[in-house]
């Protein structure tokens, strides 16, 4: 079996990561295996923001967690140091397809470098909020976009998660 699809195999969601930062080198490559996903008629409507500022960090968690309903102390970032925030425009009929396909493309550029992922919802809510919509405006950003995701990296801490076993009669032939 190529690398590829052994990947595609092995990757698991993380959700405990210890606290150390993965190089600004791996996170790069991971945000450009993104850049790389396929997207409707090539319009590549998608971008990524990179933070890997604690405080930052750390009042998206904790926005994420209270639109979750999560008691107060609950990271639903799950410890990750990094977070990379897929976004795409809102007007483009693809978007949130287009948005997956990075998320995916990510998750598993990180499990090739030796990194844990998870995708973490409510990426949408948390930017449909005005303080999270000037971050944007500040970052240089133009133009109207929804969150699709929040992509969690770092290292896992602890044992890696077993492979489930897979669900039968979910491939049909039309032969």
């Amino acid at each position: 079996m190529n690398d590829i699809i052994t990947s595609m195999k092995t990757r698991r969601s993380i959700r405990k990561f210890k606290s150390d930062m993965p190089s600004k080198e791996d996170i790069n490559q991971i945000i450009e295996a993104g850049l790389y996903a396929a997207n409707g008629r090539g319009r590549q409507a998608v971008i990524t923001v990179a933070v890997t500022n604690k405080e930052l960090r750390d009042r998206l968690s904790d926005e994420n967690r209270k639109i979750g309903g999560w008691e107060k102390g609950f990271d639903p970032f799950y410890g990750a140091p990094v977070v990379l925030i897929v976004l795409a425009e809102k007007d483009w009929s693809t978007h949130v397809y287009d948005g997956s396909l990075v998320m995916g493309n990510m998750m598993l550029a990180a499990h090739s470098l030796g990194l844990g992922s998870c995708w973490i919802h409510r990426a949408k809510e948390v930017f449909e909020l005005d303080e999270y919509k000037q971050l944007l405006e500040d970052l240089g950003v133009q133009g109207e976009y929804e969150g699709i995701g929040h992509c969690v990296v770092g290292y896992a801490d602890g044992d890696y998660p077993d492979e489930p076993e897979r669900k039968t009669n979910r491939v049909f032939y039309a032969e």
